[in-house]
């Protein structure tokens, strides 16, 4: 019994010395891949074209502001590293925002300002902007709690390939607009190409307890540079009745609130033994 009671003591010191031990020497930061998706608003805030006709940026030809969704994927190094791919779309927070529609299109409207539909009786249509964009890029997690290092301020830098469209949808009940059908609405429908860089700065949120409790939110600057892709457009505002050689350059602005899910458990303790 005497031996016992010696061996058991001896192991209960062991356990305490281990124990008593431990050092708990930091956070360790994710590496993971991280999917999100995204809501906000953008606002067309200035913009120019290279030629000497009016009306030419998005800012001219949709009212702001735009609905702005988007998909996210991300991969996250342990030094706070982020690379990234995203997809935006954007349209008219007005469902019906192309601006000065009577005067662009002047020829398939009457001289009463009305659309013609093909039975006589007045056509219904909506006419808005939409866009796409997809942006490769790399940001970096400044990190503001000592113990939450994933989390912080967040810059990030963006660029890619963008375009922008006017698109319409008519009413059924009513007359039909034949001059805007799939194969007539490509000479209003303003379509361009080109390339989108984008500066974000925001905070980052990833939580240490739950893998659904993450999330980011952005000031978002976009500078585009685009080019018509039709070889003909009608635009009496602008002046075209042709092919658009102009260049334009348009810049917007936004907010965005995104719910991001990491692929990953929670961010765990580092500890040391001896």
């Amino acid at each position: 019994m005497r031996y016992k009671s010696i061996v058991a003591a001896v192991i209960l010191m062991l356990v305490s010395t281990v124990s008593h031990g431990q050092e708990k020497h930091g956070i360790d930061t994710l590496q993971c891949h991280i999917v999100g998706f995204s809501f906000g608003a953008l606002t067309p805030l200035s913009g120019s074209n290279s030629g000497d006709m009016p009306g030419g940026s998005m800012k001219d030809l949709y009212n702001g502001p735009y609905l702005n969704f988007a998909l996210e994927w991300d991969y996250k190094t342990k030094r706070n590293w982020i690379v990234s791919l995203e997809g935006d779309l954007w349209f008219g927070y007005n469902s019906d925002n192309l601006t000065l529609r009577a005067e662009r299109m002047g020829d398939i409207y009457t001289s009463q300002g009305y659309l013609m539909g093909m039975d006589g009786s007045d056509g219904v249509v909506t006419l808005y902007n939409r866009g796409f964009a997809v942006r490769p890029g790399i940001g970096k997690i400044i990190p503001l709690f000592r113990k939450n290092p994933d989390s912080g301020i967040l810059l990030k830098l963006s660029g890619g390939w963008m375009m922008q469209k006017t698109v319409n949808t008519q009413d059924m009940n009513e007359g039909e607009v034949p001059q805007l059908d799939e194969k007539m609405m490509p000479l209003y429908d303003h379509l361009r190409h080109g390339l989108i860089l984008t500066e974000s700065v925001g905070f980052i949120y990833m939580s240490n307890r739950s893998t659904y409790i993450n999330f980011k939110i952005t000031f978002d600057l976009s500078q585009c540079f685009s080019w018509s892709t039709r070889p003909y457009i009608i635009d009496k505002v602008m002046g075209l009745n042709g092919k658009d050689n102009n260049r334009y350059f348009d810049l917007m602005g936004g907010v965005k609130l995104s719910w991001m899910f990491p692929f990953t458990g929670k961010t765990s303790y580092d500890y040391y033994y001896y």
